[in-house]
């Protein structure tokens, strides 16, 4: 890197300190998760090796250990022994994938997911095409995003062994029924994968009275540390899978590695903490969403990128549809909120979101999308912020004086 870059990145990170709403991107450690991973990390705390059974270092360390697992299996309805520890919700989704393909390929070879999937589900998918597998991409309902039982019941054969889905788009926040497609996998003897990264903490989740067999779940978006996630394996009836990581025999064979104490003490807490707090946080969030949309259709031309109503309170990605003033929105915003104009997985590449390809959104409109993600810090003075920050630019009352571009959501 350039010294000029560097002389760059150091002036952006000492102004002034924006407005956080990209939650969505990664949250922060809460106290109360920090409070507990610190006593793990020193001499005078909870340091051992989880897997060092001779010594009272390893118990304690492995006590707590069995005590994260708990924690993460509560939230979701779960018995501790099916939640499989590992790096976070991509290794996750690579081991549901890649170890489900490769144990059951001899009933078939068929997978079904959607073209709204993570990266880490699609890039996954495209190296078990590289192996011979057939994948099945669903293409979601134009705008809103659904992925509906319909949609799977059309494409499941009996060949099929697998259909991964997620429970909330991690881009336009739209919620998936997988309730419903999970009675079309189970009557159809398929396996059916969720990723939850976006969705736990976020919605009710219950893997024992939906027919869920594997879940992907990651601790930095529900205010826990990154680098540690968990994959739900159903035991009854037991869910097979081929290990991608060897060398110890860890995690009951599945996942071998030294356990990182630290990281699963916070996860854990994270967990219990989402559990607690999850209904009262969706109302509170459900309130700032609805001030910024209504806002910002009073500003300005938008056109809403996700379901009106089956979605989660904490996304709200939009379009600017005015094409002569979009550059100058989207650098307001910018300046005053740290958003998002995709998913940060994708953050690198210059083309318009995969998710919104998909959708059928027209290319000008996916270029001047903004994703706005809210969480356990934003308030309503941030969201005034805002949209105070758009009137002085847009001078709204000249807005009418013109027949807006598109008709507003």
């Amino acid at each position: 890197m350039s010294s000029q870059a560097n002389r760059s990145n150091h002036q952006h990170i000492s102004e002034p300190q924006q407005i956080y709403l990209d939650y969505a991107a990664t949250t922060p450690v809460h106290p109360e998760v920090l409070d507990k991973m610190v006593q793990c990390l020193s001499f005078s705390g909870t340091f051992g090796n989880p897997a060092s059974r001779s010594h009272s270092y390893g118990w304690h360390a492995e006590e707590l250990v069995e005590h994260a697992r708990e924690q993460v299996a509560e939230l979701i309805h779960a018995d501790k022994k099916e939640i499989i520890w590992t790096s976070g919700a991509t290794e996750s989704n690579n081991l549901a994938l890649k170890g489900i393909a490769q144990f059951y390929s001899g009933k078939g070879k068929h997978i079904i997911t959607s073209q709204i999937e993570h990266k880490a589900i699609l890039d996954t998918c495209a190296e078990l095409e590289q192996q011979g597998f057939e994948v099945s991409y669903l293409q979601p309902e134009k705008q809103t995003g659904l992925i509906t039982p319909e949609m799977v019941q059309h494409v499941i054969r009996p060949d099929t062994i697998l259909v991964s889905l997620m429970l909330v788009n991690n881009e336009i926040g739209t919620l998936t029924n997988i309730e419903e497609i999970s009675e079309i996998t189970r009557n159809n003897g398929t396996l059916l994968h969720v990723d939850a990264a976006q969705g736990a903490g976020k919605v009710s989740i219950d893997v024992e009275k939906t027919a869920i067999d594997l879940m992907s779940l990651s601790a930095h978006k529900i205010y826990g540390p990154k680098g540690i996630g968990a994959l739900y394996a159903r035991r009854s009836p037991r869910v097979r899978l081929k290990a991608q990581i060897h060398g110890g025999g860890h995690e009951r064979g599945m996942r071998s590695g030294t356990l990182a104490t630290h990281q699963i003490v916070g996860m854990g807490e994270a967990c219990r903490l989402a559990k607690t707090q999850r209904i009262q946080e969706q109302q509170r969030i459900s309130i700032l969403r609805g001030k910024l949309f209504t806002g910002l259709q009073d500003l300005t031309p938008i056109i809403l990128n996700g379901h009106e109503t089956q979605h989660v309170a904490n996304y709200l990605n939009v379009s600017f549809a005015d094409t002569q003033k979009a550059d100058l929105i989207i650098n307001t915003i910018k300046k005053f909120a740290a958003v998002s104009s995709g998913s940060a997985c994708n953050s690198h590449q210059s083309s318009p979101s995969h998710v919104l390809t998909a959708l059928g959104v027209a290319p000008y409109l996916a270029e001047n999308a903004v994703r706005f993600s809210f969480g356990a810090y934003t308030t309503e003075q941030d969201i005034e912020t805002v949209l105070t920050a758009l009137k002085a630019v847009l001078q709204p009352n000249t807005r009418n004086t013109q027949q807006p571009l598109v008709q507003l959501i």
